[in-house]
């Protein structure tokens, strides 16, 4: 691979495949010494959506309803705020 005279590059079909960008991706450039990391760049809400999915409650609450998505249970998602705003989610004692 090599830079045109307007320093573009192009990327292989099989790296942009690997990487999963899809046409229409936008991409964060970071650069450190000769090395060039590209990313893609996140919305607002997938930047929020990845700081909750790296909060232990978030996570241990997901764990929790998982077990219930598998057997195919489910309820409405108002039902689940109400429960989580009226604080009754019934929390799991660790054993010492």
């Amino acid at each position: 691979m090599t830079t045109t005279l307007k320093a573009e590059i192009t990327v292989p079909k099989s790296v942009r495949r690997k990487a999963g960008f899809k046409p229409g991706d936008r991409l964060e450039f970071k650069v450190s010494d000769r090395t060039i990391t590209i990313t893609p760049k996140l919305t607002q809400d997938e930047i929020q959506d990845e700081r909750e999915m790296r909060d232990p409650k978030i996570r241990a609450f997901i764990k929790k309803g998982y077990p219930e998505f598998l057997a195919g249970k489910s309820r409405p998602i108002e039902e689940l705020f109400a429960e989580r705003a009226a604080g009754t989610v019934k929390r799991r004692r660790q054993k010492a």
